[in-house]
């Protein structure tokens, strides 16, 4: 009796972490949830919110090519990121004005998707 209730519940908590290991894993699921968040925290309009995630989605291939970049010092990725944010920043906070940017900065710091396996906040 004790193997059959081991043995549901290894599957319960199998099938019950699946669609997080899923969303994890599909690029666009993690965009769509970090919109709705970014959304909801900021009260953000449909129209703004689909406009930061385009700027995010449309500076994301250069930013992947500094870091893809292995002829860049560490010193050198982080300058030319620097100024791809710089720029993606300037659009967004045209998008936003400046109030709802200083929120939105404040938000992307605690929120941001983190690299090397930490978890984000």
């Amino acid at each position: 009796m004790k193997r059959i209730i081991t043995c549901a519940v290894l599957l319960l908590a199998v099938f019950s972490f699946k669609p997080v290991v899923a969303q994890q894993q599909d690029p666009q699921a993690r965009m769509a949830a970090m919109r709705q968040k970014m959304k909801d925290d900021l009260k953000l309009t449909d129209v703004q919110a689909d406009s930061v995630s385009n700027i995010q989605r449309e500076f994301m291939p250069k930013r992947r090519e500094v870091f893809a970049d292995q002829t860049l010092s560490e010193a050198d990725k982080k300058t030319k990121l620097q100024s791809i944010n710089e720029e993606a920043n300037k659009r967004i906070q045209a998008v936003l004005g400046d109030d709802l940017f200083r929120k939105y900065q404040d938000w992307w710091e605690k929120n941001r998707p983190q690299r090397g396996g930490q978890k984000s906040q």
